[in-house]
Order: structure tokens, then C-alpha cells, then sequence
């Protein structure tokens, strides 16, 4: 009561305010809401009684907070509750005169968000608009499928009015070929970008340089990117879950611990964090636990497509199908370039014998991302199921091989049809020749396993240790080279024997020492079958 309606308008929004700071959304909304009808209740009474004019009543009314500010603050409390249809009403109703870059921005996002993406493009042109150097809104339609050029051309008036501005119409190209799945020429323009003096070291750039390679199936590349963009800025989030991704993929799961660590020190707020951890227990064969830092991950953010992929490959491994597909088909929708997402969906396919399911979309992914050489080894992967198919996928592998001689899926693939073939030779030459430049634990132990076919068991175990050395984890080589060591013992034990008799020492003894050496290797043995 001692306070006048606009002190009353004011309190309620400091009031809602606190709220939403406190993250309570709901009571804040309701605070919001509670201050836009005393707003109301005042514009009626200052309507019912104009102003008299004296000094104090003015700077009061111009210090009041914005009714379209408080709308926007509502829109922010229901997208934190995660009630976009509220969201959008609210803004929606702010006349569109009156709309801020924010306000569209926001609009924006929420149309997109909600697939209305004819309404998405117009606020995002809005915002472009009203602020022509928006970069996020540039992106944001570009990745609604406008034409790079026409994005362009809305920003050419401020290119030629500003100095030192000339690189922006090469970075919207770049980026048009990002959303337009065209990785090759998306690297090349970035890479020539990266290379002006404006923007040599640029974090951003080598984040999205990073991830381009890795949707090249180029992972080598991707890492060193990634490290490059970690060691210029040491609290670098965006970017970090696929970095992490790639390291578990290589066994490196300490870096990934350690990386896990340094985000969630960074921050825990954010995706990044839970999806790295994810990824350490998903290759530490944890699945539930791996399930529950995906749900997280999704928790934070919806749109996480790693956070998406961690969460479905962990409930495939679980045998959860059906839970998985849906968690694969929505990273599709929010990412329909990356083809990592329509691998897991595939796997998905095949795990449950819906082989037709699986060849219908690897041949969709085919012809929308093109004949390059990971849709050809998807597609190859899916046709090496059905034995009326093998030799259509020789085709497609050999193809895919002479695009990229060092592609490892390509290779792992067409070792595996050799394999069947019995064509153990071939297969040695093929893996020789992907390891002349490069070195991968899988590779390695696939050869362990045709020299093994041929017979020759020494340069075999050498393989598997190679194999062992860049993955300790690895369990397939762990089991080769095992039972390569137990091949041979037998051998060393009647050699061992021989010399015995001719010695002529006490046998007893020496068979007390097989015994000892048969239980520690049948330990051995139980210990693995745990594993």
C-alpha cells in the first residue's frame, strides 16, 4: 500500500527477475505475468488522468522496465521449461514494429526449432535486416536451404561501406557449402580464409575446420584441428564432445578422462562435458552408465546431435532397438549431413534384420549426400548382408578404394568380403598398403588375423602387439594374440621335456612345473571369458 502502481510494475519485475536467476521458472513466469497486468492497470489509469507535467512523474515513467522486455523474459523462462509453443504466443504477440534484433532472433529460433521454417526465414531476414553483421542469423539461413548467394546479397551494402570486411562473403560461401554437405570445397574455402592475416588463428574457424574433416571420415586431421583450436583458447567448449568422440574412437580413453575432467571444470552446464564422459564408459563397455550421461547431455541441450548419438548407439548395445532408432532418426533431422547419424540408424536396421529398412536408406543417403567414398562403403556395408548383393558390394568398395586408398571403413569392409573369399593374400596386400602411411588399431589386427589364415603366426603376434599398443582395450587383438600364445606353449613344454631326458634330471619336478603352468594359463583363460 505504500507503494504507487508503477513502484508496484517495477517490484514485480525485480521480483520475477530474482526468479528466473534462482532458475524458477514458473514462479517467475507467474511474477512476469502478475506485472504486466499492474502494467495495464497503470497505462489505463495515466490514460484516465494525463500527466500534470511536473518533474518527478517523467524521469519515473522513463525509468520503468519495458513491457516488451518482460514479454521477451517469459519467452526465455518458457524455452528454459522447454514450452516453445508458450514461448512463440508471447513474442508473437509483440507487434512487429516493435520487435527487437533479439525478439526476431529468438522468434527465429523457436520457428526453426518447431519446423516452421518458412516463419523461421522471414524473422532471420528480419534480424539480418536490422543488423546486417548477425552472424548467427546468417547461419541460421543457410541452414534453412536459402541460396548462399542471396544471403550474400543482403549483406553487400555493409561489405562495401566498412574496411578490412572483404572476408565475409567468403565465409558465407564457405559456410553454404558446410549446409549444403559439400565438405570438400567447405575445407578448401575455409582453408583459404584461415590463411588471411584477419583470420589466421581464428578458434571458430578451426572448430568448424575440425568438424568438416571429421564428416570427411578424416580424423587424423580433425584431431589436429581440434587440438589446434584447444591450445589457443584452454576453455574452448563448442566442438570438444566430437574431439572427445574421435579420442575414444583411437582407444585414447585417458585423454578422454582428462578431457572430461578440463570441460566439466570449465563448465557443467553445458552438453560437451556429459557427452565426453558418455564416451569414455560407451568405449569402456558401460553402457548404462554411457546411457545415463546421454540423457543428461540431451537434458542440457536437445539440439546435442553427439549427445543424440551417444545416447542411441548405448541403448543399440543394450539391446534396445526400437528406443534407439527414434533417438537416431531425430539426430537426422537436426544434422542431415553428418553421415555418422544415418551409420547408427543403419546398424540399428541390421541389428534387428530389417535389411530391407537399412538398404532403402543407405540408398537415400547415397543419393542425397552423393557417390563419395563413405556413402559408397555405407551402402556396400548393408549389401555385404545379403549374399545376393556380395558382388555389388565388391563394386562399391573398389570404387570407394579408388577414391580414397586410405579410407579405413573402406578397407576394414572389403578385407572382411576377402575374408569370406578365403582370398587371404589379397586381403595381406590390401591392409599392407592402407598401413604404409598411416597406423590404426583395427587394421592391424585384422592382418594379425589373415597372417595367422597363411600360417605365418610371428609376424601375426607382432600385428596384435602393434594393435594392443595403440589400443590396450582392444579385445579382439587381446584374444588373437592370446591364443597365439597359447598355440604355442604346448610346443615349448615337449621341447622343454626333450632336454630333460637328455639330461637326465628329475621328471616329477617338471611335470609339478607343467601343472603350475596349465592352472596359471587356465586362470588366464577364466579371467578373459569375464571380460
Amino acid at each position: 500500500e505504500l507503494f504507487s502502481p508503477s513502484q508496484k510494475y517495477q517490484l514485480l519485475v525485480y521480483h520475477a527477475d530474482s526468479l528466473f536467476h534462482d532458475k524458477e521458472y514458473r514462479n517467475a513466469v507467474s511474477k512476469y505475468t502478475m506485472a504486466l497486468q499492474q502494467k495495464k492497470a497503470l497505462s489505463k489509469t495515466s490514460k484516465v488522468r494525463p500527466s500534470t507535467g511536473n518533474a518527478t512523474s517523467t524521469p519515473q515513467s522513463q525509468c520503468l522496465p519495458s513491457e516488451i522486455e518482460v514479454k521477451y523474459k517469459m519467452a526465455e523462462c518458457y524455452t528454459m521449461l522447454k514450452q516453445d509453443k508458450d514461448a512463440i504466443a508471447i513474442l508473437d504477440g509483440i507487434p512487429s514494429r516493435q520487435r527487437t534484433p533479439k525478439i526476431n532472433m529468438m522468434l527465429a529460433n523457436l520457428y526453426k526449432k518447431t519446423g516452421q521454417e518458412r516463419c523461421s526465414v522471414t524473422s532471420y531476414k528480419e534480424v539480418l535486416r536490422q543488423c546486417p553483421l548477425a552472424l548467427d542469423a546468417i547461419l541460421g539461413l543457410l541452414s534453412l536451404s536459402v541460396k548462399g548467394a542471396e544471403v550474400a546479397s543482403m549483406t553487400i551494402n555493409i561489405i562495401q561501406s566498412i574496411p578490412n570486411l572483404d572476408w565475409l562473403s567468403v565465409w558465407i560461401k564457405a559456410y553454404a557449402f558446410v549446409h549444403t554437405g559439400d565438405n570438400t570445397r567447405a575445407i578448401n574455402t575455409i582453408c583459404s580464409l584461415e590463411k588471411k592475416s584477419l583470420l589466421r588463428d581464428n578458434v571458430d574457424l578451426l572448430g568448424s575446420l575440425a568438424d568438416l574433416y571429421f564428416r570427411a571420415g578424416d580424423n587424423k586431421n580433425s584431431i589436429l584441428k581440434f587440438e589446434q583450436a584447444q591450445m589457443l583458447d584452454p576453455y574452448l567448449i563448442k566442438g570438444m564432445d566430437v574431439y572427445g568422440y574421435l579420442l575414444a574412437r583411437e582407444g585414447r580413453l585417458e585423454d578422454v578422462e582428462n578431457l572430461g575432467c578440463r570441460l566439466f571444470n570449465i563448465s557443467d552446464q553445458h552438453a560437451e562435458p556429459w557427452v565426453v564422459s558418455g564416451c569414455h564408459s560407451f568405449y569402456s563397455k558401460r553402457y548404462s552408465r554411457a546411457l545415463y550421461l546421454g540423457a543428461k547431455a540431451i537434458q542440457l541441450n536437445s539440439n546435442s546431435v553427439q549427445a543424440l548419438l551417444l545416447k542411441g548407439a548405448a541403448l543399440r548395445n543394450m539391446g534396445r532397438v526400437q528406443e534407439a532408432i527414434i533417438h537416431f532418426r531425430e539426430a537426422i533431422r537436426l544434422a542431415p549431413c553428418r553421415l555418422d547419424c544415418y551409420e547408427g540408424l543403419i546398424e540399428c536396421y541390421l541389428a534387428s534384420n530389417s535389411i530391407r529398412e537399412a538398404m532403402v536408406m543407405a540408398n537415400n543417403v547415397y543419393k542425397t549426400l552423393g557417390a563419395n567414398a563413405q556413402t559408397l562403403t555405407l551402402l556396400a556395408t548393408v549389401c555385404l548382408e545379403d549374399p545376393v548383393t556380395q558382388e555389388k558390394a565388391k563394386t562399391l568398395l573398389d570404387k570407394a578404394l579408388t577414391q580414397r586408398p586410405d579410407y579405413i571403413k573402406a578397407v576394414v569392409k572389403k578385407a572382411e568380403l576377402l575374408s569370406r573369399e578365403q582370398k587371404y593374400e589379397d586381403g595381406i596386400a590390401l591392409l599392407r598398403n592402407a598401413l604404409a602411411n598411416q597406423s590404426d588399431c583395427v587394421l592391424h589386427r585384422i592382418l594379425g588375423d589373415f597372417l595367422v589364415a597363411v600360417n605365418e603366426y610371428q609376424e601375426a603376434m607382432d600385428q596384435y602387439s602393434i594393435a594392443l599398443s595403440l589400443d590396450p582395450n582392444d579385445q579382439k587383438s587381446l584374444e588373437g594374440l592370446q591364443k597365439m600364445e597359447k598355440e604355442e606353449s604346448p610346443t615349448d613344454a615337449t621341447q622343454e621335456e626333450d632336454v630333460d631326458d637328455m639330461e637326465g634330471s628329475g621328471e616329477e619336478g617338471d611335470l609339478e612345473g607343467s601343472d603350475s603352468e596349465a592352472a596359471q594359463w587356465a586362470d588366464q583363460e577364466q579371467w578373459f571369458g569375464m571380460q
